[in-house]
Order: structure tokens, then sequence, then C-alpha cells
């Protein structure tokens, strides 16, 4: 429940935002506007915050076309499929090409198999050596077509392959780009939920541990609002690279939403899961934050984090909504700290909810 609220708490602040823009601006309060201002407000498309933050300096406004053009290039959510579809008509045109050349091979396979039964039936009653020159010829003559038929499908084939195996690799790209967040280059919400649901179930079915971190940064609201939201994406972009520096192998990282990121940990007890923990914390809390456009030092960014182990009967849901409980007992606690569900922090935050 309190996991529940707080996403409602978090979301009607990004709605919030979203058509105070709108008021502010005197834009018309369309689905798309909304669109475009409320994914603004979460942060999590920086090459658009980016362009508005342009625009609004250099302008001072948001015309009609402005936020046309936004839309189209950030937002439009036909384009992943548009370019997925234009890769698998591509496929779908060279595998036609292949097969109506299969289809040419085949007829002119049928064609030098006649060829040779008629010429068999030629020697077999030629009686000069005109005659048997004559089929000889004509062998000769069946033979390099078919040779040059097969040499031709040979280097269409393997033209083919390449461009089949050059197209694989774009629906890969594809691919990894709609489970990439933008900004952070650490996985998305949607790559976070595919993975854990299949760690999980992995981990249950061959009886290994698994732990789930996540973390949020502390008082991130106030560094977009005393900063700016540049700022407030450059602290994003610094924990998504203490991540990357931090986590390797097969353990997952994600950017949940927001400010807020997890960490799954395959094959991973409590133990290990908090050393990781408080790991990514001082890797957070070393890097010193400087305003670009001034040089200004800004200070350090804190995390605060917390850790759960999954049970025999849990399900994704309920790991996840144990970890978000202890982060937030770690955040009520002090904030800049590590708490798992084993702590006395999260036991009392717990019973406290209860009453």
């Amino acid at each position: 429940m309190v996991k529940l609220l707080d996403e409602h708490e978090r979301t009607l602040a990004f709605a919030e935002v979203a058509m105070g823009q709108i008021k502010s601006l005197r834009q018309t309060a369309v689905p798309r506007n909304y669109e475009i201002w409320y994914v603004y407000a979460t942060g999590y498309n920086a090459p658009l915050n980016k362009i508005i933050n342009e625009t609004l300096a250099r302008n001072g406004r948001l015309s009609e076309a402005d936020l046309e053009q936004i839309y189209e290039t950030y937002l439009s959510h036909i384009k992943t499929s548009d370019r997925i579809d234009k890769v698998g008509a591509r496929v779908i045109g060279e595998i036609d090409d292949v097969m109506r050349l299969l289809t040419e091979a085949l007829g002119m396979s049928a064609s030098y198999d006649a060829s040779l039964s008629g010429a068999s039936q030629k020697l077999s009653t030629a009686q000069s050596r005109d005659q048997i020159k004559a089929v000889v010829d004509q062998l000769v003559k069946s033979t390099r077509e078919m040779r040059d038929t097969n040499k031709a499908l040979e280097n269409r084939l393997s033209l083919s392959k390449s461009e089949i195996s050059n197209l694989q690799h774009s629906l890969e790209a594809i691919r990894a780009e709609s489970l990439t967040d933008p900004l952070t280059g650490l996985g998305n919400r949607k790559y976070f939920d595919r993975s854990i649901e299949m760690a999980v179930q992995a981990a249950l079915a061959n009886g290994e541990p698994l732990s789930l971190l996540m973390f949020d940064i502390d008082h991130f609201k106030s560094f977009n609002d005393s900063y700016g939201h540049l700022t407030g994406d450059q602290v994003l972009r610094l924990v998504g690279m203490s991540l990357k520096q931090t986590i390797k192998g097969q353990d997952i990282t994600a950017r949940y939403g927001g400010e807020e990121f997890a960490v799954v940990l395959p094959n991973t007890a409590l133990r290990q899961a908090l050393t990781v923990a408080d790991h990514i914390r001082r890797a957070v809390m070393a890097k010193e934050l400087k305003k670009k456009s001034t040089g200004e030092i800004l200070g350090r960014v804190t995390i605060s984090v917390g850790v759960s182990m999954l049970k025999p009967d849990d399900d994704t849901d309920s790991l996840i909504e144990r970890a978000d409980a202890c982060l937030y007992a770690a955040k009520r606690n002090g904030r800049n700290r590590v708490i798992c569900e084993v702590d006395p922090e999260y036991a009392a935050d717990q019973r406290s909810q209860v009453a």
C-alpha cells in the first residue's frame, strides 16, 4: 500500500508539472502536449529535455511547429515499429528473391536432367562420329549453362546471407534501443520488467539465491529546483556511470523510473548484496558534481538503497515490494544508507505502517 501511494504521489507530481508548463506557456492542453511535458517532468528522455530547454532559452516559447517536431522526433511511438516493419519488409524481399532464383535453378536442373536423358538415348542410337560429336557438344553447352546458373545462384545466396545478417543486426540494434534508457545508457523499465521476471523464475527453479537492490537519489528534486533540469540530467548520468563502473557480469542494472534505479543480483545472497549496495553508494558519493555551464562545484550526490532477497514463496512483485519498502525506510532514517529486510529500521518501519 505504501508503494502504491508513493507511486500515486510521484505520478501526480509529474502531472502537475506538465499542466503547469502548459498553463504558463499558454499551450493547448491536448494529449500530445501533455505527453511532451509529462515526459519532460520525469526526465526519462534527455534529448527531449535538451531541445526544449534550448528552444525556450532561444525563443522564450514553443510554437505549434516546435511541439509537433519535438513529438515526432522524440516521442512518436510508431517510429520503432516503422523501423521494424521496414527491416522486416527487406528480409521478406531478400527471401522472395532467393526463392525466385531457387525456382529458376530447379527449372534449369530439370532441363539439364532432360538433356542428359536425351543425350543418353541419342548416343545409344548414334551411327557416326558427327552424330556423337553433336550430342557431346550439346552436353558441353548444357553443362556450361548449368555451371553458370549454379555460380550465379551461389553468388546471390552469398549476398543474401550477408544482407540478411546485416538486417538481423539492425533488428537487434532496434530491439536494444527499445530496451535502453537514452539518458543513462542503462536498461529501461521495460528491460527491467523482462529481466527480473526471467531471473526470478530461474532462481526459483534452480534453488539459487537472488537479491534485488532498489535505490534512488537523495534530494533529487532540489537539484532540479535549484539548478535546472539539465543539472538534474547530469546527476542521473553520474549515477548511471557509477553503476556501469561498479556492476559487471550477469548482474542486471536498470533505470526503474525517474530518479529510481534497480540492480538484480542473480546467485547472490543477502550479505553479498549488502556489500554490493554499499559499494555502489560509496562509488556515487565519491564523485563530485560540477555544473557544466559555469564550472561551479555543486557538491556530492548520495543515494538511499533498499535490499531484499528472494524467498521460496516469493514472486517478482513481492520481491520488489520489500526492496522498495526497505528503500523508503532508508530515506526515512536519514538517507545515504543501505537498509535490508532484516534490519531493525525496516522492521520498525513496517510496524509503524501497520499501526
